[in-house]
């Protein structure tokens, strides 16, 4: 038996199958089987499996093979390529060097040093196949390009800095007071050896709260002209992200330090004016809250060492003078608020519109539309046109479009031939150009009948003229309020009301009519209205109606009222002032309270006009209502 299988053990045996690759039981199961046919099935079998797995070793041990020599092949070759590049001296292989190099030349700070060196080190050690290669480079990139030592000197001439800021903007003196300020103590200090006090900069951090089209932002880049600093502009107007603020950490893919380090880059300098535009319509969500980053940007005591997460060192931003912009303060959260110093910017007089639009607005817009000075000329009657009867702004941005407007029409008249220059624009070409004009004194028209009050209010683009209007009806008793109210003005209609049912008999109307229900509103009722000044308008509007008597025309009134008939003080006097002058009125009813801010309102603006100042109700009924009645019954009877 074991003579017969000689043959067929030789036959697998040169076929490949050795008996290394069969197992044990295997080969028992060899030796059982006594049939030829059958043993060489079986073992056939067993070599095709066998050679399949062997096969596959093979493919694999020589794709391995093949990359290490290929990745042998390149690392050799780029070897040879450098060495090529040395003997020609192109070679540009020593970043690490260049680095070095850069980086003693860079005045940084020992820390700072410290952790550029340690990331020089992991770049020499991290091959240019590593992505981390590409992060590092990135990183110390950032670090060489913020300006640690590099400083611009300051203009410490007070003299040229006013000649500046004059001949940029015209008016806004408390601005230019508190530049020249700043200026003035900084030279002091330089003078007497006092740059460094305390670690804290200048400690001043200058906040331009105003309407639209005052000239906030430009007013930024006057002052680092009159500084002689280097200028930047954040704008903060809508971010949610307080990494753009602090920056993004470096385990993020595509991390980028903060807005702040950008600006710096962007300055070239360590001592910029830096504007941070906006900074009231700043948000929060579930990235943070950037208004509480900037809590240490802000703070004298604290920026001087400032870290951003992209960075991660400390960044000194004591030298920095910030100038941070605001429509309105509300807004602004009051831990950031309380490291500012406000400076309001509460909008500009007619005269002062006047000299601006000569001095600035129209030139630029003759430039703007391809004309020459001396192709066109514009008579002071005709920009006063444009200022009543086309514009009714605190600002100057639509008195410069309407002027702008008024410059394309000429230049359009010079292209088509109609006109022939020079050209000299008066206001019946204004009327011509512009057509009929879009705002008209309408508090005659609105005030003729009893039951409507002239108000002043503050919005988020100035001082306005509000319309209060009261008419009696409803159920016994109720009161309607329309003009999408605010809570607190729906509070003043409410203490109003009550207060003129709770004294009827001392304000000469009938207690009987006073019970009615009235319906107060507020026009232009796709305008949202909040404030507490409202009371004495809406008081003077109730009185008004059940008295028969008209509100004088020539009469805006603000303040609150209390249930006890005082008028309460309240605030923006400066801007509702300038709107009630801006509307033609001449006579303004002030709480007696706020007779102190009336030196804030430009003395062109008191001259034309006459204050008021009432301590309870009745003054200012007593002057508010006209003295005869109207003709007829009260609306309300």
């Amino acid at each position: 038996m074991l003579a017969s299988t000689g043959p067929s053990s030789r036959t697998w045996w040169r076929a490949g199958a050795h008996p290394a690759y069969l197992t044990v039981e295997q080969k028992v199961r060899v030796l059982e089987t006594l049939d030829v046919e059958a043993r060489l099935r079986m073992l056939m079998d067993w070599m095709r499996e066998i050679l399949a797995d062997t096969s596959l070793k093979e493919k694999i041990r020589s794709e391995v093979n093949e990359g290490m020599e290929k990745a042998q092949r390149e690392f050799l070759l780029r070897q040879q390529l450098e060495a090529i590049r040395k003997e020609l001296g192109e070679s540009d292989d020593d970043v690490v060097g260049a680095y070095r190099k850069r980086v003693e030349e860079a005045g940084m700070p020992e820390k700072v040093r410290a952790e550029v060196e340690r990331e020089l080190n992991r770049l020499e050690r991290t091959s240019e196949q590593n992505p981390e290669h590409g992060w590092i480079r990135t990183y110390i990139d950032w670090m060489l390009d913020i300006p640690w030592s590099v400083r611009s000197d300051d203009n410490f001439d007070l003299a040229e800095a006013r000649r500046i800021l004059d001949e940029d903007h015209t008016g806004l003196d408390d601005v230019k007071s508190r530049i020249i300020e700043f200026l003035a103590v900084r030279k002091l200090r330089h003078e007497r050896g006092l740059s460094v006090l305390g670690g804290r900069g200048s400690g001043a951090i200058i906040t331009l709260v105003g309407p639209p089209g005052v000239g906030k932002t430009s007013l930024g880049a006057s002052v680092a002209r009159a500084l002689g600093r280097s200028f930047a502009r954040v704008s903060l107007g809508g971010i949610h992200d307080e990494a753009d603020i602090r920056g993004h950490r470096r385990t993020y893919v595509g991390a980028l330090p903060g807005r702040i380090v950008r600006a710096l880059k962007e300055a070239g300098t360590k001592n910029p004016v830096i504007m941070l535009d906006e900074i009231d319509k700043v948000g929060s969500d579930w990235r943070g809250d950037p208004s509480a980053a900037l809590l240490e940007v802000l703070d004298p005591a604290q920026n001087n060492t400032f870290r951003d997460h992209y960075l991660e060192v400390d960044l000194d931003l004591s030298e920095v003078l910030f100038i941070p912009t605001a429509n309105v303060s509300e807004t602004i959260p009051a831990p950031l608020l309380d490291r500012m110093e406000l400076i309001r910017l509460d909008g500009y007089t007619i005269d002062e519109k006047l000299a601006i639009a000569r001095d600035h607005l129209l030139r630029r817009q003759v430039t703007q539309a391809g004309l020459h000075g001396d192709e066109i000329s514009v008579e002071e009657s005709a920009i006063n046109a444009v200022i009543t009867g086309y514009t009714r702004e605190a600002g100057v941005r639509n008195l410069e479009r309407e002027l702008g407007k008024v410059a394309r029409k000429v230049a359009t008249g010079f292209a088509t031939g109609e006109l022939q220059p020079p050209v000299a624009v008066t206001s019946e070409l204004v009327t011509r150009f512009l057509g009929t004009t879009k705002f008209e004194n309408e508090v005659a028209v609105r005030t003729a009948v009893p039951g409507v009050a002239t108000g002043l209010a503050v919005t988020g683009v100035g001082g306005d003229v509000l319309f209060v209007e009261a008419t009696a009806v409803g159920e016994q008793g109720s009161l309607t309020l329309t003009g999408q109210l605010g809570d607190v003005m729906k509070e003043s209609a409410q203490i109003a009301l009550s207060y003129v049912r709770s004294h009827a008999g001392a304000l000469g109307v009938d207690p009987e009519m006073a019970d009615r229900g009235f319906h107060i509103h507020v026009p232009e009722g796709a305008v949202p209205k909040d404030g507490p000044s409202a009371g004495v308008t809406m008081t003077t509007a109730i009185v008004s109606l059940l008295s028969g008597r008209a509100v004088r025309n020539t009469v805006g009134m603000t303040g609150e009222v209390t249930l006890q008939g005082l008028v309460l003080p309240i605030g923006g006097v400066k801007q509702k002032v300038l709107a009630a002058h801006r509307m033609g009125l001449t006579d303004v009813i002030l709480p007696q309270r706020n007779g102190k801010d009336l030196g804030d309102v430009p003395e062109s603006v008191r001259d034309q006009m006459t204050f008021h100042l009432a301590a309870r109700v009745e003054d200012v009924l007593a002057f508010a209502l006209e003295p005869v009645a109207a003709e007829g019954k009260p609306l309300a009877a």
